[in-house]
């Protein structure tokens, strides 16, 4: 009996639907079907009933069920068991910038969980800068942050924010979806600053300019720049991640200027080199969630 056969038959039960268990499982759903059909044909008995669209178990499936969950887990616990003796941690300690832990960590922390499901997961947030000192004292196992070319670090690409203006609904660029440096140049600016390289070529969009932005306000904090934007103080270039439940709900309005296409917030996975590598092959393999996927709520584990 395969245990790939077994887990689908869990997952199915647990979420309820093929489809959400293939979801979970990084699989098609004919994928999923295949593997039912076999365990099916294997057991002589048929596991699930559809009624339209919803499925239940069949009588035969009810019974089979806690065998299936307790080999699930038995498999789950000795593969535990075998990356904990070479070396894998009981504590996962990871490390990130404040736009990741507000707006990727949670759902990237479900995932992890589902992979990892007897690992204890706890966060850190901080500026890079921070985070690399974390990570060399080994206070830190891994961190989502800015880049490090140190040979002490391994660093991969995770994720790109586009960068992008945004103007409340009601704003006159609203309606035109685009501009230039030159159209906004007297507008009230809320500047932004993460401390990035990114930004680096928002200031100097502005250097063409007879005259310097109106920049109102100047804040540390994407939340504090965006609320300022809602009430119409001002208009600010923000990472997309930052602005997507206020974009989806109609609040926030993003404005294409040329001057600034392409620029984006990089954010690499970061570990000491040659550590944590099963971890590391784990996230990037996951990778990070495509922006239209991160308000579909997450089902509740056991």
């Amino acid at each position: 009996m395969n245990i790939d056969h077994i887990e689908a038959f869990v997952y199915i039960n647990h979420y309820g639907s093929f489809n959400k268990a293939a979801e979970v499982l990084f699989l098609s759903q004919p994928t999923v079907t295949a593997r039912i059909q076999s365990l099916e044909r294997e057991l002589d008995s048929r596991l699930f009933d559809r009624l339209g669209k919803q499925i239940q178990l069949t009588e035969k499936g009810k019974q089979f069920l806690p065998y299936a969950q307790q080999i699930l887990q038995t498999y789950q616990k000795g593969k535990h068991h075998l990356h904990s003796r070479s070396g894998t941690p009981e504590e996962l300690r990871i490390g990130s910038t404040v736009s990741v832990s507000n707006y990727l960590m949670p759902h990237l922390l479900m995932l992890l969980h589902q992979r990892f499901p007897l690992i204890n997961i706890k966060v850190t947030t901080g500026p890079t800068d921070v985070l690399a000192a974390k990570l060399t004292a080994k206070e830190i196992n891994l961190a989502f942050a800015r880049k490090q070319m140190s040979p002490a670090f391994q660093s991969y690409p995770f994720y790109d924010d586009p960068i992008r203006l945004y103007v409340y609904k009601d704003h006159p660029l609203a309606a035109a979806g685009s501009a230039s440096i030159r159209d906004i140049r007297r507008e009230p600016l809320v500047f932004f600053e993460c401390g990035s390289l990114d930004w680096m070529r928002i200031h100097r969009a502005f250097e063409s300019l007879e005259q310097p932005p109106n920049i109102r306000f100047q804040v540390d904090h994407a939340e504090t720049a965006k609320k300022l934007v809602l009430s119409g103080a001002g208009i600010c270039f923000l990472p997309g991640l930052s602005a997507r439940h206020e974009v989806e709900e109609g609040n926030l309005v993003p404005v294409d200027i040329l001057e600034t296409a392409g620029v984006s917030l990089q954010t690499h996975l970061i570990s000491l080199s040659g550590e944590n590598n099963v971890f590391m092959e784990a996230l990037l393999e996951l990778g990070a969630p495509p922006i239209n996927d991160l308000h579909v709520p997450i089902e509740k584990l056991d």
